[in-house]
């Protein structure tokens, strides 16, 4: 199995496992999303490191260690994002599974599970043609500002939903032209659908146009921008002139 298809499958796999955890009626509320995370968590681990051993591993719901710093090849995932979205029996979280090469998001799979699909980055399709009126995708409970006066300033239309995956993928599927976050993230948050976008033409970025890098010691990565490509200069711009 090629690291693609393992990625993909892993995500597809813990999006089921989820799914299931949810529909047994066991859990409620903040309780599903901690049983959730920690049962998706266990899966994700033990299969990464039963099926690549040699690799450093990174996960949300782990505790972290300096080993993976040595390691070229490091796999990020995130087994819920969007704990709070998985609890209240929306559809709008995820489940990301990246590897990074030299902290570069070169392999991934962003899984949603709530609409049965898994996004990934051996197999890119097309990205639909664009809207006229550019859609700016941001959270449904706490947009942050510099994504509400970039959309105010370019005259996009702005679009709540739930986990960062769930928004970045909807760029990739043609339901958004822009993803801006500066509300702070990890890089569990980002680094699959980075890949994912990535792989399907997409640009991905931080918010002043440097690379996105992982594998770092410090894990916190504070700002995103995954948009369309005829987007990428005019929002680096806007951010830019905010200051």
């Amino acid at each position: 199995m090629t690291d693609a298809e393992l990625a993909a499958h892993l995500a597809e796999v813990a999006g089921k496992i989820l799914l299931e955890v949810r529909g047994s009626g066991v859990f409620q509320g903040k309780s599903l999303g901690k049983a959730g995370d920690e049962t998706a968590n266990q899966f994700l681990v033990h299969a990464l490191r039963e099926q690549r051993p040699e690799d450093g591993l990174l996960s949300e719901e782990s505790k972290d260690t300096d080993e993976r710093l040595a390691k070229s090849r490091v796999w990020i995932v995130d087994p819920v994002d969007g704990t709070r979205e998985y609890g209240e029996e929306r559809a709008d979280w995820a489940v990301h599974v990246a590897l990074c090469i030299d902290g570069r998001p070169e392999i991934g799979a962003v899984a949603l599970p709530g609409l049965g699909l898994v996004l990934r980055t051996d197999t890119p399709a097309a990205v639909p043609d664009a809207a006229g009126t550019p859609r700016m995708v941001v959270s449904r409970t706490r947009p942050a500002a510099e994504a509400v006066s970039v959309a105010e300033t370019i005259g996009a239309e702005l679009v709540g939903m739930g986990s960062a995956g769930a928004k970045a993928m909807a760029v990739v599927r043609g339901e958004a032209e822009i993803y801006l976050h500066t509300g702070g993230q990890y890089e569990w948050d980002s680094a699959a659908p980075a890949a994912v976008a990535l792989a399907h033409g997409l640009h991905a970025s931080r918010i002043d146009g440097s690379p996105l890098t992982y594998n770092q010691r410090d894990t916190y990565m504070p700002d995103l921008l995954i948009c369309r490509t005829e987007w990428a200069e005019r929002v680096l711009e806007e951010v830019a002139r905010l200051g």
